[in-house]
């Protein structure tokens, strides 16, 4: 019974953990999305590299995967590492778009 219960809390730290990446990775994807559209508009650096900028300097290590830019837009797709024990070390990803809102 007891072994029984350890896994099952085991198994409920993984998924938690990995919840937590997924989140992680949704706030980054906002973020740099919104930096990337930001610099489109104003002209003020090249929008990608401002994104990718700007993940590099996030806490946990988010990776723009994909970053492409459409008219005004740009959408970003971001992959956070999370170390799931013995079921090794997998990524969780978020995609955002940003850019002008249409009147």
């Amino acid at each position: 019974m007891i072994a029984g219960l350890a896994v099952l809390l085991v198994a409920m730290l993984y998924v938690g953990a990995a919840v937590v990446a997924r989140h992680r990775a949704q706030s980054a994807a906002d973020l740099v999305a919104l930096a990337g559209a930001s610099a489109q508009l104003t002209g003020e650096g090249e929008a990608c590299a401002e994104a990718r900028l700007l993940a590099a300097k996030q806490e946990g290590a988010p990776r723009v995967v994909r970053c492409t830019v459409d008219g005004d837009d740009v959408q970003v797709r971001v992959a956070v590492s999370v170390r799931l024990g013995r079921f090794g070390v997998r990524e969780a990803t978020a995609v955002a778009r940003a850019g002008p809102v249409e009147s």
